[in-house]
């Protein structure tokens, strides 16, 4: 399965989602593949290193295969599943380079992310591929969500991310009908903690697609910074939980 983790701003912890997602999958036992599609803000590279001299820009400009992009960052305590990332270019000079480029090229991208359904499900036989994107309505974000068979759409509680999170459910989402879920992340507890949440406090019109879990904001996370693999090193915290919840959710889609 493919999964894109979107949201509408930056901002909203959806590299976070992704990367935790990422581990527990691979923690369950899976072949997990986790790439970096933000090219206006790469940030992996800040939580993985990689041992290749190929990023995913080298991948979409052709200059190579994507196996010499992917790099194993599996922990060693994990024995059964695998971790494999593909970062971005964080350069300065790549960064600028991603951003130029013209719609012919955005196409013969996404030809070759379509093309990562065959080499990375059926050959590789990884069993989840992770895109982390670029928010907003990028071209790269697009190809993305047209790649995908499951779409993430992370928000916050902020009110301008939650209006602007319904008018891109509106006019994006359903033109692609796509198999979609909603992560509102970074709630506050009293919301959690409150009967009004069952009420949809923040007011965010879904168009019916389904909201899939609520993760509560957390110090503790924060605190972490990305300096290492929250799920796998606090199982037991709340945050961890909650994704681990919406993990098996989205198995069952």
């Amino acid at each position: 399965m493919i999964i894109t983790v979107h949201s509408y701003k930056g901002g909203t912890g959806k590299t976070l989602l992704s990367v935790n997602l990422a581990t527990i999958y691979a923690s369950r036992g899976k072949r997990v593949c986790l790439l970096d599609l933000d090219f206006r803000a790469p940030s992996l590279c800040s939580i993985f290193k990689s041992d290749k001299k190929y990023w995913v820009n080298d991948y979409l400009n052709s200059v190579c295969e994507i196996n010499g992009v992917l790099t194993d960052c599996s922990p060693k305590y994990i024995t059964k599943g695998r971790l494999f990332v593909g970062l971005a270019n964080p350069s300065t000079l790549a960064i600028r380079e991603m951003s130029s480029k013209d719609r012919k090229w955005e196409m013969r991208a996404l030809g070759l992310l379509l093309s990562l359904k065959t080499s990375l499900l059926n050959d590789v036989h990884f069993d989840y591929v992770i895109l982390d994107t670029s928010p907003g309505l990028q071209y790269s974000s697009v190809n993305a969500i047209v790649s995908a068979d499951f779409v993430l759409v992370v928000t916050s509680v902020d009110k301008s991310d939650v209006e602007g999170t319904q008018r891109m459910i509106r006019d994006l989402y359903e033109l692609f009908e796509k198999k979609t879920g909603i992560i509102i992340n970074k709630v506050p507890s009293e919301f959690l903690s409150s009967k009004t949440w069952k009420r949809n406090p923040i007011k965010l019109e879904t168009h019916q697609l389904p909201i899939i879990g609520a993760v509560p904001c957390s110090c503790d996370v924060l605190r972490a910074g990305g300096k290492y693999l929250f799920a796998f090193e606090k199982t037991d915290h709340p945050f961890t939980k909650t994704l681990q919840r919406i993990a098996t959710k989205i198995e069952h889609f």
